[in-house]
């Protein structure tokens, strides 16, 4: 038998009922068919070479399916989130330009990703239980897609205070205020292109994350600049911390998206020990 394939049959071995539970004795290959009560590695002494690579290559075939369909489902959550943070950013741009019944329609746009994210991240949570796939990988991949999900539950409530309180938001302010929304949603783009990463590429999950800790600087900084010139407005208190709410409320989208980061980047290390 040749090393390469010896080595996944072992793998196979330690697997044991771990394949079982995908309901292999269901499938059309006769050696399928007599995988019913027993451990792997009793049949494994039973059978010729030519039946073990035969099964190895059946198991992987198997498995390398299931891996595609995990893959797009975390492509189309992460898709969400892409989309809801790029919406963010216009719907800010609708309320500053008076646009209010588009700023409106947005607001439904995204809580509807906000309804779909929630489904699809229970949907892969249950499969990757169900189907006892990746154990050493899966509390962490659970992990990443709950936190990413606050992402776009914090964009929502974002705009949700925008649709409840209509804060006048002088003119004055337009600039850096669109400025800072910028910076979040780039913070949250980089944040998905780094999660991604993390299923496809490792080695340049840091690179992205490096990218959405810049993101975040850039928006308390000029986060900051934007509350000093609030408060430097010649406007009533309550006004100004009214607004000072709302332009913390668009910088924290950022912060939402470094906490993140902060934990793929020990999962990362973790994979690659």
């Amino acid at each position: 038998m040749p090393y390469e394939m010896g080595l996944v049959f072992q793998w196979l071995i330690t697997l044991d009922n771990h394949f079982l539970s995908l309901n292999l004795s269901q499938k059309a290959s006769p050696f399928f068919s007599r995988l019913t009560e027993k451990p792997i590695h009793i049949y494994c002494e039973r059978y010729s070479a030519r039946e073990k690579i035969q099964f190895g290559v059946n198991i992987m075939a198997l498995l390398l399916k299931t891996t595609r369909f995990i893959e797009s489902q975390i492509d189309a959550f992460l898709d969400i989130v892409s989309d809801s943070a790029m919406m963010f950013q216009l719907a800010v741009e609708d309320y500053l330009n008076d646009r209010n019944e588009q700023f409106e329609q947005r607001l439904a746009q995204i809580r509807d990703n906000e309804h779909r994210a929630d489904d699809l991240r229970v949907s892969i949570e249950r499969f990757l239980y169900e189907r006892t796939l990746i154990p050493e990988n899966r509390g962490d991949v659970l992990a990443i897609l709950e936190n990413t999900d606050e992402v776009i539950d914090n964009i929502k409530d974002s705009l949700l205070q925008f649709s409840i309180e209509m804060p006048q938001i002088p003119e004055v302010l337009d600039d850096l205020w669109l400025q800072t929304t910028k910076a979040s949603v780039a913070a949250v783009e980089q944040l998905v292109f780094a999660v991604r990463s993390f299923f496809r590429d490792l080695a340049a999950v840091n690179n992205y994350i490096h990218k959405v800790y810049f993101f975040e600087r850039e928006a308390d900084h000029i986060g900051e600049r934007l509350r000093r010139l609030i408060f430097s407005l010649d406007i009533e208190l309550s006004q100004k911390s009214q607004l000072r709410f709302f332009a913390i409320h668009i910088e924290k989208i950022s912060d939402y998206a470094q906490a993140v980061c902060d934990r793929l980047s020990i999962y990362t290390i973790k994979r690659q020990l």
